[in-house]
C-alpha cells in the first residue's frame, strides 16, 4: 500500500522498525542499575491467569517494567523538570522527516563521545525533523546489552547544542542515554537539546513538543538516508513511554 507525505510516496507494507522489544527474560537489555522487567499471570487464590495452566480462558498478565531502563523508550523534558510533563501530551504529530546518520564515537580520555562536528558532518547541511544516530561498532549485542556500569557512549553537550540550534524536534539514539552514565547529575545534552535552563524554573523557549528516544537498533542493513519516521509511543501520562520508531524508504 503506498501512501503520499506532503507529495514523497511511501510503501506502508514495508516498515523499518528500529525498536527493542520488551521481553521477561535475559535477552532483555538494561541500563540504571534494574532488574529485568516481569510479566506474569496475574493469580487469585487458586485462579492463575494463564490459558495453559488450564484455569484461565484468557492469557491475563500483569507487567512490571521501566521505560528508561528496559529498552526502547521516548522521552520528553518532563524527564528532567521539577513540574509533571507528560510524553503522552508533548508528542501529538506521529509522522516526521528523518535522517539517519551513522558515527563511531570519539575516544576523549576514558570516555567515547559523539562530537558536533560528526554530526554537523553526516548531516551536510541537511533539514530534517528528525535525525537517528547508530553508532559503531554496530553490534547486535546492543539488542540484550547490560549498560549499568559501563559508561556508555554518549553526545557531548555542543553535539545537542548544535542540533537543537539545527531545528531537529526528534533524536533517536542507540544508547541508553544522550548523556554521560555518571555525570553529578548535570545531564548536559537533555538541558542543551531541550533547551531547558532551570529544571524548576523553566524559561519559555524550552522545547516543550521536542523528543528524545533512547535504546533503538538499527541493523547494519539499513542504510544512511533519508525517511519517514512513524513515532509510535503507548498513551502513558509519564515523562517518558516504551515507543516503536518505523521507518519507512521515500520511494
Amino acid at each position: 500500500m503506498l501512501a503520499k507525505i506532503n507529495n514523497f510516496e511511501i510503501d506502508l507494507s514495508k516498515p523499518i522498525d528500529i525498536s527493542i522489544p520488551l521481553t521477561n527474560t535475559d535477552e532483555n537489555p538494561i541500563a540504571w542499575y534494574i532488574e529485568k522487567p516481569v510479566i506474569e499471570p496475574v493469580i487469585f487464590g487458586d485462579w492463575i491467569g494463564k490459558v495453559s495452566e488450564g484455569k484461565s480462558s484468557t492469557n491475563f498478565n500483569n507487567i512490571f517494567f521501566n521505560p528508561h531502563g528496559h529498552g526502547t523508550h521516548t522521552e520528553c523534558l518532563g524527564h528532567i523538570t521539577n513540574d509533571f510533563y507528560s510524553i503522552n501530551q508533548a508528542l501529538k504529530q506521529f509522522f516526521f522527516f528523518a535522517k539517519l546518520i551513522t558515527i563511531e564515537p570519539e575516544k576523549i580520555g576514558e570516555d567515547l563521545v559523539i562530537t558536533k562536528d560528526q554530526i554537523s558532518a553526516s548531516l551536510n547541511g541537511t533539514k530534517t525533523e528528525a535525525i537517528i544516530i547508530r553508532t559503531l561498532p554496530n553490534q547486535a549485542a546492543k539488542k540484550s546489552r547490560k549498560y549499568s556500569n559501563t559508561n556508555p557512549p554518549y553526545l557531548s553537550e555542543e553535539a545537542a547544542i548544535f542540533i537543537r540550534e539545527s531545528e531537529i524536534q526528534h533524536l533517536l539514539i542507540d544508547l541508553p542515554s544522550v548523556d554521560k552514565e555518571h555525570d553529578e547529575g548535570k545531564l548536559l545534552a537533555h538541558k542543551a537539546f531541550w533547551n531547558v535552563k532551570d529544571t524548576h524554573q523553566l524559561n519559555k523557549d524550552a522545547r516543550f513538543e521536542a523528543t528524545i528516544t533512547e535504546m533503538i537498533f538499527v541493523s547494519d542493513a539499513i542504510q544512511d538516508d533519508d525517511y519517514i519516521l512513524n513515532l509510535q509511543i503507548a498513551s502513558f501520562e509519564n515523562d517518558a513511554s516504551p515507543s516503536k520508531p518505523v521507518l519507512y524508504k521515500i520511494i
